[in-house]
């Protein structure tokens, strides 16, 4: 006899059998007993989560011969649910719609459907993948799917209910098929084990479990693959020979050398997974799976139902969760996630995978804006682990007593200080703070300046100084502005003040910013960069981090 997969030897026959479905079973149980069942039902869902097997299901309580009316308790041995059971019942066509998708094929079911059925008390249209169907096959459907005759019913089952037209959606009743909780997963293998009388170890049926990513037949058919090597017991370790699992240990390894900020034992890690024949593609899902258990560890705790572990795994997982805080798994997963599609357009996956982790190994604990604002001025330098920044930045160059560099000779010259800044003067805020913090220096200098000066400069935008030399970005509308801050002698009061603020001599180069020139666009880049500058949690970054800005990027 023809060996039957367990997908198929152990297909759900009855509503109750149904594992992970019940508020649908549920709600066609109710409907066969009140005498409510619709005409037309659409079963959207993943693949192997028991959309045919519902349809089935149905199909065998509305026709089983062993009743006279319909029933929610189908017997399963009559003639009628035998051969629904194999497919091969006459009253109950089941259609493959990737096939059978021309309107001409749908035009022969439309011209069919008006007989009654041969020994049934219905005539049910099981189409599977029915987004499949041209819009021309849909069409045709229409009529006979709004009114079709009493005999007959329809079952359509997608994994795209999205690509399936709204007309024929408005004209069936939809159910959403949810993914199959691991935990269930697993106890459906365990009893399929203990009825195969197959031994196997504990651990393996949570990581299988895990495996099927929501899909009992998924599950089943991996199942099938393991005991077809003829080892017994089964174990972890034929997932990770035989169907390419990730060795847990590795990956935690992997993690944990991250956590350490171990530069080299994250590339020796990454060789280790390599080695055993992953590819870079497939080491990032580990890692993304690994760190999401940390994240659930560190936001909700070790007891919580949401980790699917055995004990040895949470336990190492707790230790691991240690190394890392909340805001820093976020940006790992989230960046994680862009690497993955990343690796697989690139011509250099391993030099890629590399750099990434190595960037997470190297960087330091970040923190969020309130933890900065609690530090004092004396812990600013604490290392941080920066989630994805806005803004590229490097350590603030110390101040500097040799004159500023010849600047290009298509930029205008700056604009000296009249006099040197006074040698016992208090030393001021560095230039990454004057960047920062740019109103707040406009408003201490308009004592000194003047509030004609301090007005012209208020939509200006200091860039990051190179050298002596500040530079003064004015938005593109603002060249009269900047021509005014350029005459009479305006320039060099507005370079001395600043010279006396910092506590050293500095020049002053004004410039205007270039015209935006994509449509739709409502703000200058100087105007962008001053709102941004002069926000309250990006001047806490800048401070806290004693850091200069070297560029802003925008997502």
């Amino acid at each position: 006899m023809a060996y039957t997969v367990l997908a198929r030897k152990y297909r759900s026959l009855t509503f109750d059998d149904v594992v992970g479905q019940d508020p649908i079973a549920k709600t066609l149980k109710n409907a066969i007993e009140t005498g409510r069942v619709a005409h037309a039902y659409l079963f959207s869902g993943t693949r192997g989560v028991g959309k045919t097997t519902m349809a089935r299901i149905l199909a065998k309580a509305l026709n089983c011969l062993k009743f006279d009316e319909p029933t929610v308790t189908p017997c399963c041995k009559c003639d009628s649910c035998v051969s629904i059971n194999i497919g091969e019942d006459i009253d109950v066509i089941e259609i493959d719609g990737a096939s059978n998708n021309r309107v001409d094929e749908i035009r022969e079911l439309r011209e069919n459907a008006i007989y009654r059925p041969a020994r049934a008390r219905y005539k049910i249209y099981i189409i599977d993948e029915v987004h499949m169907l041209t819009t021309q096959a849909f069409n045709a459907l229409l009529k006979t799917l709004e009114e079709p005759p009493e005999h007959v019913k329809f079952i359509f089952a997608t994994t795209e209910p999205n690509k399936v037209i709204a007309t024929i959606q408005s004209r069936c009743q939809r159910f959403d098929f949810a993914n199959i909780n691991p935990k269930q997963v697993a106890g459906q293998l365990k009893t399929i084990l203990k009825k195969e009388k197959i031994k196997y170890e504990d651990d393996l049926v949570l990581a299988l479990a895990k495996m099927a990513n929501g899909s009992m037949r998924d599950g089943l058919s991996l199942l099938d693959r393991l005991i077809s090597t003829g080892v017994t017991p089964l174990s972890v370790q034929l997932l990770e020979d035989f169907l390419g699992r990730p060795n847990a240990e590795k990956v935690q390894r992997l993690v944990e050398q991250i956590g350490n900020n171990d530069a080299a034992g994250t590339l020796t890690a990454i060789e280790d997974l390599v080695n055993t024949g992953l590819g870079e593609a497939q080491i990032v899902d580990a890692l993304t799976e690994q760190m999401r258990d940390l994240l659930v560890i560190a936001s909700a705790g070790a007891d919580t139902d949401l980790l699917i572990l055995t004990a040895g795994q949470k336990e190492k997982a707790v230790e691991l969760a240690q190394k890392f805080d909340a805001a820093a798994l976020i940006y790992n997963i989230t960046a994680l996630e862009k690497l993955r599609w990343a690796i697989k357009n690139s011509d250099t996956p391993r030099a890629l995978l590399d750099a990434s982790l190595l960037r997470f190994a190297l960087s330091a604990h970040f923190m969020n804006v309130d933890q900065l604002l609690a530090q004092s001025s004396d812990s600013a330098t604490t290392p941080v682990k920066k989630k994805r920044p806005v803004e590229r930045s490097t350590s603030a160059p110390a101040p500097s007593s040799k004159p500023a560099e010849a600047s290009p000779a298509t930029a205008p010259a700056p604009v000296v200080a009249s006099r040197p800044a006074p040698s016992d003067a208090a030393p001021g805020p560095a230039p990454a703070h004057l960047v920062a913090s740019w109103p707040d220096v406009l408003a201490s200098l308009e004592e000194t300046l003047g509030k004609v000066t301090i007005g012209l400069l208020h939509d200006s935008a200091p860039k990051g100084p190179s050298g002596d030399v500040l530079t003064i970005e004015f938005p593109p509308t603002g060249k009269m502005q900047k021509e005014m801050c350029e005459s009479n002698g305006r320039g060099e009061r507005i370079a001395a003040a600043l010279s006396d603020h910092l506590g050293r001599t500095v020049s002053v180069r004004f410039e205007v910013a270039a015209a935006e020139t994509a449509e739709g666009s409502e703000k200058s880049n100087a105007q962008k960069r001053y709102e941004l500058l002069t926000d309250p949690a990006v001047k806490t970054v800048l401070v806290g981090l004693d850091a200069t800005v070297t560029g802003i990027e925008e997502d």
